[in-house]
């Protein structure tokens, strides 16, 4: 025993998969206990929020100021306010009134507010240029004379009397320190379309995910196990039966007859345990061929025959002198299972057949959420991109795993 374990730590391949793989379990088990809560939980009123750090407002107005003067600060507050279609339509009015724009970069901030300063004129009146496109211009400079100033803003509020008393004032070179405002949130990868923290819903998305895998990993497997151990070892009669049944089920594609019966089921009774339950029994089909095939090869050997003999009986003819030697293949087996119960419960979950929304997030979920509200189309990667980077990790290490398995125990695959 000790020198087959030595032998599959030998497999570089295995180790590469199996570091990948504890890592992320290690994830899921670590990241509740310092980051505990329901992952769930909607914290954003709006969707899709950023990746970043997110500070309360109201609680930086009390936060106590330092005087900072940072080089480029008037440019980058500039360039944070000015939109891609406000430099578009900036250089279609330096055009109109007749500016120089040969060889202007609209991206280059400073050059193409040093032209707007020059020739902006609130009551020029451009041919075939609209009212309503004349007020948007005069908005437009307001906002950015109002930017480009060192003044001051001034936050006032209502007293018991109703007049408006003076609450701070806040100064273009004001900052605040981030570890003395009350309130602060760091979103690793922002919210999702529902304003849920996407870094703690991933984590729990994983942990499901990988639970419905070995649930549906086991039940395949077993059931696949004991079929073919049964029609490999007793042939004649129950090996044509079984046979039959398995190509029943082999011939039927395995994902429509998963459909049809996730659809069955019904949205209320989908939970978790059920999907990964029904995987398992619509996916064993290619281990039972797998394994008659390595019990066949097997069931004549001096040691079977001598069990035989011996009135050893049936389970402990299979058990004890058969087993050993497909366990190998066994585990190989069960983790490719794994693989792709994980897959199956994805793709379940993307057609809406997945489990029940309401109870815990999957890795098919999230996927699902963010194509339903088209995070993929208004730019929000981190909806969905480390979703696909989990699920890729996650089969990429399990089948990782299973080829260095292979290497070590296929005398045909040894270098």
């Amino acid at each position: 025993m000790k020198n087959t374990v030595r032998q599959v730590f030998h497999s570089s391949k295995f180790v590469v998969g199996f570091v990948i793989f504890v890592a992320i379990l290690l994830l899921i088990i670590l990241y509740p206990l310092f980051f505990p809560g329901n992952p769930l939980e909607m914290i954003g009123v709006g969707t899709f929020a950023k990746p970043g750090t997110y500070v309360s407002l109201y609680d930086g107005i009390n936060t106590e100021t330092e005087t900072l003067k940072l080089p480029g600060a008037a440019d980058k507050r500039l360039d944070s306010v000015l939109k891609r279609e406000d430099r578009i339509k900036m250089v279609a009015y330096l055009s109109a009134v007749g500016a120089d724009i040969e060889g202007l970069d609209y991206m280059d901030t400073e050059a193409l507010m040093e032209l707007w300063r020059a020739n902006y004129d609130e009551t020029a009146r451009p041919s075939g240029m609209t009212k309503a496109e004349r007020n948007y211009y005069k908005r437009l400079n307001a906002s950015l004379s109002s930017m480009g100033s060192s003044g001051q803003m001034t936050v006032t509020e209502h007293d018991s009397s109703g007049e408006e008393q003076v609450v701070a004032t806040i100064g273009t070179e004001d900052y605040v320190n981030v570890s003395d405002v009350a309130n602060t949130k760091n979103l690793v990868l922002g919210t999702d379309n529902f304003g849920r923290d996407v870094l703690k819903e991933l984590v729990s998305a994983a942990g499901t995910s990988i639970v419905i895998g070995l649930i549906a990993g086991a039940v395949a497997t077993a059931i696949g196990l004991l079929l073919g151990l049964l029609s490999g070892y007793l042939g004649g009669f129950v090996d044509d039966i079984i046979m039959f049944v398995t190509n029943i089920f082999t011939v039927i594609p395995g994902f429509v007859l998963l459909i049809l019966i996730s659809y069955s089921l019904g949205q209320d009774k989908r939970g978790a345990a059920i999907v990964a339950l029904v995987i398992g029994l619509t996916s064993w089909t290619w281990t039972a061929r797998s394994v008659r095939s390595q019990v066949i090869s097997l069931r004549n050997r001096d040691h079977v025959n001598l069990s035989r003999l011996s009135g050893h009986s049936l389970w402990r003819i299979l058990m004890t002198d058969i087993l050993p030697y497909i366990a190998s293949y066994v585990v190989m087996a069960f983790i490719l299972q794994v693989s792709s119960g994980i897959l199956a419960e994805a793709q379940l979950s993307l057609l809406g057949l997945g489990p029940k929304t309401t109870e815990v997030p999957t890795l098919g979920l999230m996927m699902n959420w963010a194509m339903l509200y088209s995070a993929h189309l208004n730019g929000s990667w981190w909806a969905y991109f480390p979703v696909i980077l989990m699920i890729t990790l996650i089969s990429f290490s399990l089948n990782l795993m299973n080829t260095g398995l292979d290497q070590v125990f296929n005398p045909t695959l040894r270098d």
